[in-house]
Formats: C-alpha cells, sequence, structure tokens
C-alpha cells in the first residue's frame, strides 16, 4: 500500500477521515456533495493526494467543521524535507546583514 505524501497530508487526511465517519457518510457521499471524484477524495483521506486551498474549504464545509480545525497544528516540520529550509525572518535578518556592510 502507497505511503502517505508527508505527515502534513496524512494528518489531514486522518482528520477528514474520522470527521466522516463520525457523520456515518460514505466517502462516496462526501465526495458527491463536494462535487469531487471519489478516487481523488479517497487518495486525500489516505494522505496521498495533495489538496489545494479551495479543496480544503469545500471538504470541510460539507463536513460542517471550521478549515482550521483540520490543518491546527500542522507545521513545516510536517512537509517533505527540502534542501534548504528559510523563514521569512532568515532572509530579511542576512539581507539587513548584507546590506550593513
Amino acid at each position: 500500500m502507497s505511503q502517505p505524501i508527508s505527515d502534513a497530508a496524512r494528518i489531514l487526511g486522518q482528520r477528514i477521515r474520522d470527521r466522516r465517519i463520525k457523520l456515518s457518510c460514505s466517502q462516496e457521499e462526501i465526495a458527491h456533495l463536494a462535487g469531487m471524484n471519489v478516487s481523488n477524495y479517497g487518495k486525500i483521506e489516505r494522505g496521498l493526494g495533495n489538496p489545494n486551498f479551495h479543496t480544503i474549504v469545500l471538504i470541510a464545509s460539507v463536513l460542517s467543521i471550521d478549515p482550521g480545525t483540520l490543518l491546527q497544528g500542522i507545521e513545516g516540520s510536517s512537509l517533505p524535507e527540502r534542501k534548504a529550509s528559510f523563514t521569512a525572518a532568515d532572509f530579511v535578518r542576512e539581507r539587513q546583514h548584507r546590506v550593513g556592510r
């Protein structure tokens, strides 16, 4: 079986799945209500999909849950590792350092 694309995707998918089950709905029912292909919806639940912002808001709306609840606590450290990871604060600090020379 395929592995989630990241911890963030796994957590989001699990939260969506938990809410769907709490509502006693099938994947097909939620996908239909969201106007989505059930296969794509299933990938999101399994952490294999990478939904865009509008899709997350749409699914949250169908599940009658605040989108922030689905994303709460998911941080950059939950994403796949990148070569270099800098914050905006790191960038500004370095820019100021170079200009200050």
